[in-house]
């Protein structure tokens, strides 16, 4: 049973299969941290389109129920379709970091209908970074959080390298992607 029924992810419905307007431009929303579902609320309320696929996570509580929450599939992302008047509106929610235009529109739209399909099938999903061999990470979960080291290896698994620099030897630990952030 869910803890609260799941809200929206795309508004209007059709959003995804509705001609898009010359005047109208795809943005991509950094929101501040667990804000996607109160900027896509606010952006309701103000009839924006909007789309930011959610996702069911199911986990048992300590009394050993099965509760259901609905999480962001991308955390912290929101794609919004309008003209400049409503990004403004949704940068005055004060629930965005960063915003940016999506130049390639046709690509994305693909990218996103695809993905809405996939949603839509209800299979489980996982994110996958795209964090490649010899990138510099810091793990931002588990008993090595706040860790720095370089991805070393990527076959079935992710190895993280700690290393000592001035004796050019080091241990390396495996760690999940969602574990792991990218620092440049």
């Amino acid at each position: 049973m869910p803890i609260l029924p799941p809200e929206p992810d795309c508004h209007p419905v059709d959003l995804l299969e509705q001609p898009q307007s010359p005047d109208e431009a795809w943005w991509l929303f950094y929101t501040r941290s667990r804000q996607e579902k109160q900027l896509m609320r606010r952006l309701r309320e103000l009839n924006v389109k909007h789309y930011a696929p959610q996702i069911p996570h199911r986990k048992r509580s300590p009394a050993g129920r099965l509760r259901t929450t609905y999480a962001p599939l991308f955390n912290n992302y929101v794609f919004m379709c309008g003209a400049e008047r409503q990004r403004y509106e949704a940068v005055c929610t004060g629930c965005i970091v960063q915003h940016e235009q999506i130049t390639d529109t046709e690509q994305f739209l693909t990218d996103l209908k695809q993905i809405h399909r996939l949603v839509n099938t209800g299979v489980p999903l996982t994110i996958e970074s795209r964090i490649e061999p010899g990138e510099s990470v810091r793990v931002r979960s588990g008993a090595f959080s706040g860790y720095e080291g370089i991805v070393i290896r990527r076959d079935q698994e992710t190895r993280l390298l700690v290393s000592i620099q001035f004796m050019d030897q080091g241990v390396s630990v495996k760690l999940e992607d969602c574990q792991l952030e990218s620092i440049a």
